[in-house]
């Protein structure tokens, strides 16, 4: 869980809202955040997703603060990143009670919007205790992406009643796309990054073996494969216990 700094609310002049260019200058301004972010962070794709996340709560017009809800079947929720110690807390009582807006914004892959949520009856377990211990009255979530049993949510919190108005919910809305473009950057890069380990730590026991038993790559993969099979053990387990010396009836055979 990641959290980051408490203070991201920026006060939008009420003369700036009235201005009719003002909605495309706020779009303006979330495209060029987007735009420096893509540019700046191509390597560091954790710090990245921070940082949307962060812009995202000072641009969308009337958020005070941001998070992102993973749920994964038979676990309960958890966040992501968040911008305060709010979203995190609203996580949890969705965890506790299974219910609540950035779930269900989840798992319909749709855009939730709570003007008051003192007035809300959609998710009472969840509204009693959200009122009980936050000051947050007004909620945006969106559907960010389904992957197997995950699913994710980008949400926006603020403590007034009807703090967010349609351009928030259009704003926010193009948020939720690009935090989806860099949460699936971060899960390629660990893939990637788990690919590399498992290939490196099966060429080591593919060497422990070829040197013991006096045979070729070939054979020692095999070997692998078969350990594996036998014992219905990922190949790369196995690969582990030899590299690392634990208990394998592989090494244990007579040379």
């Amino acid at each position: 869980m990641t959290t980051a700094p408490e203070n991201h609310t920026i006060d939008q002049p009420s003369s700036d809202r009235s201005q009719p260019n003002s909605q495309s200058a706020m779009f303006l301004r979330a495209t060029r955040l987007v735009s420096d972010l893509h540019q700046r962070a191509s390597f560091d794709t954790p710090s990245m997703l921070r940082e949307l996340i962060q812009g995202a709560a000072t641009s969308v017009p009337g958020a005070q603060y941001a998070g992102i809800t993973v749920t994964r079947k038979r676990r309960r929720s958890q966040t992501a990143a968040a911008t305060h110690r709010y979203p995190v807390m609203l996580d949890e009582i969705q965890g506790r009670h299974q219910q609540g807006p950035c779930l269900t914004a989840s798992a319909l892959q749709d855009s939730i919007r709570i003007d008051d949520l003192d007035a809300d009856n959609r998710w009472p377990l969840y509204r009693e205790e959200a009122l009980k211990q936050t000051p947050i009255r007004s909620i945006l979530s969106y559907g960010m992406f389904r992957e197997g049993a995950t699913t994710a949510a980008l949400n926006f919190y603020a403590e007034p009643v009807n703090a967010f108005d349609d351009g928030s919910v259009n704003l926010g809305l193009i948020f939720a796309t690009h935090t989806s473009l860099v949460w699936n950057m971060m899960r390629r890069d660990q893939q990637f990054r788990s690919a590399i380990v498992s290939r490196d730590i099966i060429g080591q026991a593919k060497g422990r073996l070829m040197e013991r038993f006096d045979v070729d790559a070939d054979a020692a993969f095999g070997m692998l494969k078969r350990m594996s099979q036998e014992s219905n053990t990922p190949i790369t387990q196995i690969a582990q216990r030899i590299v690392t010396g634990g208990r394998s009836p592989l090494l244990e055979q007579p040379r």
